[in-house]
């Protein structure tokens, strides 16, 4: 469709004027702008707009797209990720607003994780510090810098519930727990989001992956998920539904199929559910060229999966460039409708309104806020705050730990003088050209002159080159040695021989996790193994600083090891964060917010299981139970477990009545002590269990905590608010509702070890 000169001139006119007059936070006057815009869009016009193409080095797929610049120009692309920098933004930005025909202006998005380029834990380790504050306010230093370095749009939060750690990306998501995962949800949201969109220090958060996406059969990437739908509903739906109603901007459907059909063509999901029956009004966007692996899954050719995709809800097409080259043709051919692409559209168009993108296509292009807000000294003092928070003390017998300053410590280790590995996966943004200083640094620099530092690398992070070499990406390398393994053994042991205490740096290298990512074994690798054994040999403390992303299989290790601190990946600031911890300048508080496996044949593990009709009765092996020969059914290390150098003492349960009805409300409360001889945190956990319903029902479900505070000798009551709001659950006709009879109500320091009290609740 041809435009003459003058109607085109008539036409830039009337948009600048629109333009000039846009009110973000009105939706009537969006809805004037963006219907006066798309009457002057032409279909090829409104198609391009629901194209997201990668223009930077970061990509998560093997395709790359071409020819970008030419496509801009014509007013084939609604979006861009991983082009980072004002100037370069800008200019990206500038093609579409003066070269392409309507003048309209360009998302631009990256994967903004944990942090931009102050990168903050990994988010699992993020969840363990159980502190709403502190994770919204690491998404809010995040927003802060991405919008500085011309971004306004991530595609966080991640929220898939996982209960199986083999998934590699189990690192990028909260845990096994829905209530939980889901008020991090909303932490997130409203750190990335604020409470104005068009805030120039904002940016649009997008809650993945659309769903279920963290129950892949086998624990293996992009596998089959197959589960009821109320088990959706009740436990993997929660935290997608808590960000909607956190008002997430948008959504990212997930890989994997469900119910036979992939996520990213599934009408109900995207349409009936998100839609429909949660009332989002966002724009939902395709993982990267999932539209295209449909194909793959059995569906059809691209016009085909790209029709469906359309059809069943979907905004925009990541990568794969279905949408853009395949949806004239189904419109011709009546596969898809001018309603479906208009929608599609609309919401696109409305994204960009609501960001002010309008009104200032270049309000993130400030090189001035990119000079002096991006890694600022602010900023990682709170991501080191934010790491110790986030580290969980799994063992201390002695207890060996907090170290002294004084004597000799040996540090050992393949992680122990690693620096890139620290900001774990998915930290795209961080300068590995300055990494952060390795805990071999910053454990010299916290005892100074007061006690001596001896290394030893002691192992390869394993034995198989191979392996390591497939994790060395992303500019985090392992430096390999090369000398025989019993040569590093022994270096290690003269090392240790000089010292009083010894610290073993051991675990994953950060891309040992993450997407395309999972392992079958997730033990330590024997290289490993063989250096710890050695090490407990010598007789002398050793003490494992523990690296990962994922919850490992540790029984050994948790027998023959003085300390277990697990670390996670920390960030920027970790390793200086890490010798906080071991020298008690902070006393540890996380809780681990997913189980820990004795063996891998235990998984999937989860606190939040359900009774068999022949449930075990203690801990022992009996006959003719729902048990395993081999191991106990317990984890080794449970949901919301986490120790401090101080102990706290839980008072019994107490209970604002044991009869209620109806609406009434119950006040549960227990007092805790510090019984220890620091000021430490405690993570104050209520769980539920619903004893007799129409439908079976776990046997605890998380429903509260608190994060208290309190110096040595000190005591608190800790009260909880239980209302029949709590109670509810989605039985098998999808009704919401809860159920009069028995409840259990536990409070402790963690899912196991609880005090307990009984109420009967009637209607």
């Amino acid at each position: 469709m041809k435009f003459p000169f003058r109607c085109f001139t008539l036409l830039a006119l009337v948009l600048f004027y629109s333009i000039a007059n846009a009110q973000t936070s009105d939706p009537a006057k969006m809805k004037s702008f963006i219907d006066a815009l798309m009457a002057r869009m032409t279909t090829e016009e409104k198609i391009g707009q629901l194209n997201l193409v990668v223009g930077g080095e970061a990509t998560t797929g093997s395709v790359v797209s071409m020819d970008v610049s030419s496509k801009i120009r014509k007013g084939q692309v609604g979006g861009i990720f991983s082009v980072t920098t004002p100037n370069r933004v800008r200019k990206a930005q500038e093609m579409a607003v003066n070269e392409s025909r309507l003048k309209i202006p360009m998302l631009f998005g990256l994967d903004v994780i944990h942090g931009y380029k102050t990168i903050f834990p990994i988010p699992l380790g993020l969840s363990c510090s159980w502190d709403m504050q502190l994770i919204e306010q690491s998404a809010r230093i995040a927003a802060q810098e991405a919008s500085a370095d011309g971004l306004n749009w991530t595609f966080s939060p991640m929220v898939d519930i996982s209960r199986d750690p083999r998934w590699g990306r189990v690192a990028e998501g909260s845990g096994e727990d829905p209530y939980l995962g889901s008020a991090i949800a909303k932490a997130m949201v409203k750190g990335y989001q604020g409470d104005d969109l068009s805030a120039k220090n904002t940016i649009m958060a997008c809650v993945k992956h659309y769903a279920l996406y963290g129950a892949a059969e086998g624990g293996r990437d992009y596998n089959t998920v197959d589960m009821s739908r109320v088990r959706m509903y009740n436990e993997y739906f929660p935290p997608y539904k808590a960000a909607v109603d956190a008002g997430v901007a948008t959504v990212m459907t997930s890989f994997n199929e469900i119910d036979g059909i992939p996520a990213t063509a599934n009408k109900w999901l995207i349409t009936d559910v998100l839609r429909k029956q949660w009332g989002f009004r966002g724009m939902v966007v395709s993982d990267y060229t999932s539209v295209n692996e449909m194909t793959s899954h059995g569906l059809g050719d691209l016009k085909t999966v790209s029709a469906l995709a359309i059809k069943a809800g979907l905004d925009m097409d990541m990568v794969g460039e279905g949408f853009l080259t395949t949806l004239q043709q189904s419109l011709k051919e009546g596969k898809v409708t001018m309603a479906d692409i208009n929608r599609a559209c609309r919401m696109v168009l409305e994204s960009k309104y609501k960001l002010g993108l309008f009104e200032d296509p270049y309000r993130y292009c400030d090189e001035n806020r990119a000079k002096n807000e991006l890694f600022t000294e602010a900023n990682r003092k709170q991501e080191r705050i934010t790491a110790a928070h986030s580290f969980v003390l799994l063992k201390n017998q002695g207890p060996v730990l907090p170290l002294s300053r004084k004597g000799s410590i040996a540090l050992v280790g393949p992680l122990a003088d690693s620096r890139e590995n620290l900001v774990g996966t998915w930290s795209v943004a961080a300068d590995y050209a300055n990494p952060p200083i390795s805990l071999l640094t910053a454990i010299k620099q916290a005892v100074g002159s007061s006690a001596n530092v001896l290394y030893a690398k002691g192992a390869n992070l394993t034995r198989d080159a191979d392996m390591e070499a497939r994790v060395s990406i992303f500019g985090k390398k392992m430096e390999r040695d090369n000398r025989p393994a019993d040569v590093l053994i022994d270096e290690a042991l003269k090392v240790a021989a000089g010292a009083d205490v010894i610290v073993a740096a051991l675990g994953e290298a950060a891309e040992m996790t993450g997407e395309s990512s999972s392992r079958s074994d997730i033990s330590l690798p024997s290289s490993q193994k063989d250096l710890l054994k050695a090490l407990v040999n010598t007789g002398k403390p050793v003490v494992v600083v523990l690296f990962t992303g994922r919850p490992l299989v540790l029984p050994e290790e948790e027998k023959i090891a003085t300390a277990i601190l697990n670390v996670w990946f920390p960030g920027s600031e970790g390793a200086n964060a890490i010798a906080d911890v071991l020298f008690g300048d902070v006393n540890p508080s996380g809780k681990l917010t997913a189980s820990f496996p004795r063996s891998v044949g235990q998984i999937p593990i989860y606190y939040s299981s359900k009774n068999t009709g022949r449930p075990l009765v203690g801990t022992g092996f009996e006959k003719f139970r729902s048990n395993y020969l081999d191991v106990p059914n317990d984890p080794l290390f449970p949901f919301g477990y986490g120790l401090s150098y101080t102990s706290f003492g839980y008072s019994e349960v107490k209970l604002s009545s044991a009869n209620l009805k109806g609406n009434q409300k119950l006040e549960a409360s227990v007092t805790v002590t510090n019984t220890g001889k620091y000021a430490g945190e405690e993570v104050v956990q209520l769980y539920i269990r619903d004893i007799v319903g129409t439908n079976t029902r776990p046997l605890k479900e998380l429903k509260g905590f608190r994060k208290i505070s309190l110096q040595p000798g000190e005591a608190k009551q800790v009260n909880f608010t239980v209302s029949t709001d709590d109670l509810r659950f989605y039985n098998n006709d999808l009704k919401y509702d809860w159920e009069p009879g028995a409840f259990r109500i536990f409070i402790g320091t963690n899912s196991r070890d609880t005090k307990s009290a009984d109420v009967n609740w009637t209607k």
